[in-house]
C-alpha cells in the first residue's frame, strides 16, 4: 500500500512543486519546517536532509510554536507546514500567525481543501487513499508520502545549487561516508612508517626493514626514485627457489614497476586500485619521488572498506 501510494504521488505533482522549489532556492532566509505528532518527526528528518544538502533548515514543533517558539521564524524564512488533515487545532492556531508575519508558507498535506491547504501559498499534495494500518488510523502511508515529498524537495534544491560530492563531504566529515569523499592517500600514508632499502641491500637487511616497519613491504629506492618493491610474498617465493640467499640483493628479488599512487589521490581510489590488481599495498609517489606506503589494513581501519 505504501509503495503504491508513493507511485501515485508522481501524478499529483504540479506547478506548486516547482514554484515551492524556486521559492526556497531564491530565499535569503532558512526553511522552517513544522508539524504535530508523526508529521513532526517527518519534519525533523526533512530538516536534516536539507541541512546536509546545502539548504539551511530548522525544525519548529507546531505545539511549541504557539507557546513561545514562534520567535524562531525570521523575516526572510520560508515555512513548510506538514499535516495529513490540514485541520489539526495547533495548525489552525499557527497558520494565521505565520501569515500575519508575511512569511511565505508551503503546505505538505493530504487535503488540499483543508484549512492549511487553503491558507498556504503553495500546496504539495500528499494525498493517500488509505493508511497501511488495518484500522486506517496509525500514520503510516501518509507519513511515508510526506517523507518522499521532502526528499524530492531536497534533491531538486541540491541539483539547482550544483551541490557536488565535495560539498557533501564538507557537511559529512564523520563516518565512512564522509571519509570516502574527503580522505586522501597522504592523510593515511603520512602516518605510516616509510620502509625502504637500496638496490644493493642484503636479504637480511630487506627482512629487517619489512619486519620493523610492519607493512609487509619495502620499496627499493635509487636516487629517491622507486625502482622496485619487495613484499612478504616475494621473500617466500625466494625461499622456495633457493636454499642459499647470502649472495642475493634486493635488486635480485624485487618486483619491478610496482603499482603506485599519488598522495593527492582519494583513499577510495587506492582501494579500487588494490582490488583491481589483487594487492594489499601501494607505494606512494610524489612528483617522481618515493613518499610512503598505503596498506589495505589502513583502509579497513578508516572504514573505507
Amino acid at each position: 500500500m505504501e509503495a503504491n501510494a508513493i507511485l501515485h504521488l508522481s501524478t499529483l505533482i504540479d506547478d506548486n512543486f516547482a514554484d515551492a522549489v524556486n521559492l526556497i532556492y531564491n530565499s535569503k532566509g532558512r526553511v522552517v519546517i513544522t508539524g504535530i505528532g508523526k508529521s513532526a518527526i517527518i519534519a525533523s528528518k526533512i530538516v536534516a536532509t536539507l541541512n546536509s544538502t546545502g539548504t539551511p533548515a530548522i525544525f519548529m514543533h507546531a505545539a511549541d510554536a504557539i507557546h513561545g517558539d514562534l520567535g524562531l521564524i525570521l523575516e526572510d524564512d520560508v515555512v513548510i507546514c506538514i499535516s495529513k488533515s490540514g485541520n489539526t487545532p495547533e495548525i489552525k492556531v499557527l497558520v494565521p500567525l505565520i501569515k500575519s508575519a508575511h512569511n511565505k508558507m508551503i503546505a505538505i498535506t493530504g487535503n488540499k481543501d483543508s484549512f492549511l491547504g487553503l491558507q498556504a501559498d503553495f500546496v504539495l499534495n500528499a494525498y493517500v487513499e488509505k493508511e497501511a494500518c488495518p484500522n486506517n488510523l496509525a500514520p503510516t502511508t501518509s507519513t511515508t508520502a510526506q517523507l518522499v515529498i521532502g526528499d524530492a524537495l531536497a534533491i531538486c534544491l541540491l541539483e539547482k545549487r550544483g551541490f557536488s560530492s565535495k560539498d557533501f563531504a564538507k557537511y559529512h566529515p564523520g563516518g565512512s561516508l564522509g571519509k570516502k569523499l574527503y580522505l586522501r592517500v597522504h592523510n593515511i600514508s603520512s602516518i605510516n612508517q616509510r620502509p625502504q632499502v637500496d638496490a644493493n641491500a642484503s636479504i637480511k637487511e630487506v627482512i629487517v626493514e619489512i619486519s620493523e616497519k610492519l607493512l609487509g613491504v619495502t620499496a627499493v629506492i635509487e636516487n629517491d626514485k622507486i625502482i622496485g618493491v619487495i613484499t612478504d610474498g616475494d621473500l617466500r617465493r625466494m625461499l622456495s627457489k633457493t636454499d642459499d640467499f647470502s649472495s642475493l640483493t634486493a635488486k635480485d628479488i624485487m618486483s619491478e614497476n610496482p603499482k603506485r599512487i599519488s598522495p593527492e589521490a582519494m583513499a577510495v581510489d587506492a582501494k579500487e586500485l588494490m582490488e583491481d590488481f589483487g594487492i594489499t599495498q601501494l607505494l606512494v609517489e610524489d612528483n617522481g619521488k618515493y613518499a610512503g606506503v598505503i596498506h589495505l589494513h589502513d583502509l579497513v581501519k578508516e572504514g573505507i572498506i
